[in-house]
């Protein structure tokens, strides 16, 4: 197949990063589906990609974005069809194999997602990543025992993608929840997403005790740093604090006091989840898990215009959740 696209590809010239290039579908990395791509999500990972500001492509030249949702093209294997619309995310994608910004990518019949009955491509993508990394958040603290009724939820970063649908989450689950953000503009947003309170995260009064007042029964935390210590030291007894995120700094300084004197869990989340759990997460991402008031706010925009968005992701001048229309 000689057909030619468009693909923002991470190329080394003294440091990777990303370039807009024209190139053959014949040159692609191997794998037994072919996707047309409708969509791909902008991640913070993206945006380090794309600008070179940390070393995301191991494997350069390799096009960049870690996600995609889109429909097949053609296809090698028994599972999928021509038509047939499906998300791929993780396994390296933008990374060490040829990823979704672009208007095609091959992969492996073993990544790839078939979506469940009432998502579409464009609502697939509006959750994408952030969405699964956003739903394991809530299922681990469900998992840990967290209920409504417990009391509070903290989401921190939450004017982010992953803290943006987490707070619509949990609050379409009976939870209340509390998002903090940095920016006083998107208060507004967060509360039509289900926040019951609003907080700023200058106004944070953070004493640096070992341990702070008690008052979330759970935290989704998108931040990391010291944001994330505080957090920890703010959670009630028996709570559990669950963490994917770094904006803030991949370092934080805590004691041991909120772990022994209260049973706190800390708990990792990556959203690169094995098979048989990623096909759950999207299930319940298609039922129970939805969040559509955070989907039907999603901007798009043109793949010309990708680098110059991850420029200001970088330096925090955007919120919320932004999808490439790739046929645009």
């Amino acid at each position: 197949m000689t057909q030619t696209f468009k693909a923002i590809r991470g190329i080394d010239d003294g440091g990777v990063r990303g370039r807009c290039v024209d190139m053959a579908v014949d040159a692609l990395d191997a794998g037994e589906v072919l996707i047309r791509v409708d969509y791909s999500g902008i991640n913070y990972k993206d945006a380090l990609a794309v600008t070179g500001r940390a070393r995301i492509v191991t494997r350069a030249p390799c096009n960049i974005g870690i996600e995609a949702a889109g429909i097949v093209a053609s296809s090698s294997a028994d599972d999928f069809r021509p038509g047939d619309a499906v998300i791929v995310h993780g396994f390296g994608l933008g990374m060490r194999h040829d990823g979704g910004f672009a208007q095609y990518v091959r992969v492996p019949a073993a990544w790839v997602v078939k979506l469940p009955a009432g998502l579409t491509t464009r609502a697939a993508a509006t959750l994408g990543v952030a969405g699964v990394t956003a739903a394991t958040a809530v299922a681990a603290l469900e998992e840990a025992g967290v209920r409504p009724a417990d009391g509070e939820v903290l989401v921190t970063g939450a004017s982010g993608g992953c803290g943006g649908l987490a707070v619509e989450i949990l609050a379409r689950k009976g939870y209340r929840v509390v998002a903090q953000t940095r920016s006083p503009a998107k208060r507004a947003w967060l509360t039509t997403l289900g926040a019951a309170e609003t907080q700023l995260a200058s106004e944070v009064a953070d004493s640096g005790r070992p341990l702070e007042t008690a008052r979330f029964a759970g935290v989704v935390d998108s931040i990391g740093g010291q944001g994330l210590s505080w957090a920890l030291r703010s959670t009630r007894e028996n709570g559990a604090v669950a963490t994917y995120g770094n904006a803030a700094g991949n370092d934080f300084a805590t004691s041991v006091l909120p772990f022994i004197l209260r049973g706190i869990r800390l708990i990792g989340i990556n959203g690169n989840l094995p098979m048989p759990r990623r096909l759950a997460t999207w299930a319940r991402l298609g039922s129970d898990l939805a969040a559509p008031v955070f989907s039907a706010a999603a901007r798009e925009i043109r793949l010309d215009d990708a680098i110059a968005f991850c420029n200001d992701m970088i330096e925090g001048r955007t919120s919320g959740r932004t999808l490439i229309a790739m046929q645009a």
